[in-house]
């Protein structure tokens, strides 16, 4: 068994409070989880104004079916983001 797993940092510049933030953060994930089915989540960053951390993860049986799944996350969160990608993380564990 092979998990895949990306962490992105993200920044929303426009955002003036946290509600707007997590709106933001929240139609992001549902996108990507319907899109890509994977499991996504806020990871870290929950109480910043305007930058959040979130983590995705496949559980496949080729890492790099996983890692393509994982860029093309990553390509469309570029795409779709009303800001910008400062750091990403892509691997794949065996277990």
């Amino acid at each position: 068994m092979i998990v895949s797993m990306i962490q992105i940092i993200i920044e929303i510049p426009d955002c003036t409070s946290l509600k707007d933030k997590r709106q933001v953060v929240k139609s992001l994930k549902e996108r990507i989880r319907r899109k890509f089915q994977v499991s996504v989540a806020e990871v870290d960053l929950q109480d910043s104004l305007s930058f959040g951390q979130l983590g995705a993860a496949l559980v496949s049986n080729s890492s790099a079916h996983g890692e393509e799944v994982m860029n093309k996350l990553l390509k469309f969160v570029e795409d779709e983001l009303p800001g910008r990608v400062h750091d990403v993380s892509v691997y794949s564990e065996t277990f």
